[in-house]
């Protein structure tokens, strides 16, 4: 797949098949659009291309609620390349650009840059200054510059419409089994191993601190968690812990904690992808490190049970 971050280095192409968004978590709703694109750029001949924009829009403009990410840019990358896309345009969002009507936007980027015969947009799409620019106005200027338009309908798992607001929510209520079946695939996020304080270790339940690569990441709810993790090119299986260590500690700090079963290598500084399975358990305050130690035993019995699924 091809990466462009310049207008300017793009060929003119009036065979292309576009799509354009921000595309958090690029879920199932959004695969169906980029299949859609990739398929219409095949039965023309033509090339597929999708536009995104990096930073996105609610880091830049004022008065938006920022909200964390689903996907990193980097992610979003990994997904597109193997979904078979071709082109991956990155346009550097400013204030100066957020300026630009969505009639500007479509004659300078699409029609007068890129090219386009068609452009495929999401059910609930908007683009442009003031979010005017959605379906019914590209039709409009689709009529005056000669190329199409279509709309992919909403698409829905077990009977609730996919939308990355749904899975956003349902992961900061650590529901991460509802939010895997909205993405098709395990949530999941990175990060460097580091040293901790070693208690883990002295309880029986060694584990690796990951300090998250991407601040802007969106890390589920406290809690226990049946997880895998991809640590040198290996998959492992174990608990992921999120929370602050309330047992020993009271500063509030959320620190990712991953306890790999049947394992004991020297893994610092090393990077993790940290897959989540299924919550097992909220975050909990014990009265002693004994009754500590018999609730993860537990975590782990159950952990296993679950991931049995995945290992066998």
């Amino acid at each position: 797949m091809r990466i462009i971050k310049d207008l300017q280095v793009i060929r003119k192409d009036e065979k292309s098949v576009i799509t354009l968004g921000t595309f958090d978590g690029l879920h199932l709703a959004h695969q169906k659009i980029v299949e859609e694109v990739i398929k219409k750029a095949n039965e023309i001949n033509g090339r597929s291309l999708l536009i995104t924009l990096d930073p996105r829009p609610r880091k830049v403009i004022p008065g938006r609620n920022d909200v964390k990410l689903l996907s990193t840019l980097d992610e979003k990358i990994g997904i597109l390349e193997n979904l078979g896309l071709e082109n991956l345009f990155v346009i550097n969002f400013t204030t100066e650009f957020s300026k630009q009507t969505p009639e500007e936007f479509v004659k300078k980027y699409l029609v007068d840059g890129i090219g386009l015969r068609e452009i495929i947009i999401g059910y609930d799409h908007h683009f442009g200054k003031g979010r005017d620019g959605n379906f019914q106005l590209l039709q409009d200027i689709g009529r005056k510059f000669n190329f199409d338009v279509s709309l992919i309908p909403e698409y829905s798992v077990d009977g609730e419409i996919v939308s990355s607001t749904k899975i956003r929510n349902a992961l900061l209520e650590g529901d991460v089994v509802k939010a895997g079946k909205m993405l098709g695939r395990l949530y999941s996020f990175k990060g460097k191993i580091v040293r901790g304080d070693g208690r883990g270790r002295k309880l029986g339940f060694p584990t690796a601190n990951i300090s998250v690569n991407e601040e802007d990441k969106l890390i589920p709810a406290k809690g226990i968690y049946a997880a895998e993790c991809i640590v040198k090119n290996q998959k492992h299986f174990g608990l992921l812990s999120l929370g602050s260590r309330p047992t020993f500690h009271n500063d509030g700090e959320i620190i990712p904690e991953f306890y790999i079963f049947d394992f004991d290598q020297d893994i610092y500084d090393e990077i993790m992808k940290v897959e989540l399975v299924e919550k097992i358990r909220n975050e909990e305050k014990f009265s002693s490190v004994d009754e500590l130690i018999f609730q993860m035993k537990k975590d782990e019995e159950k952990g296993r049970i679950i991931l049995s699924k995945l290992i066998n």
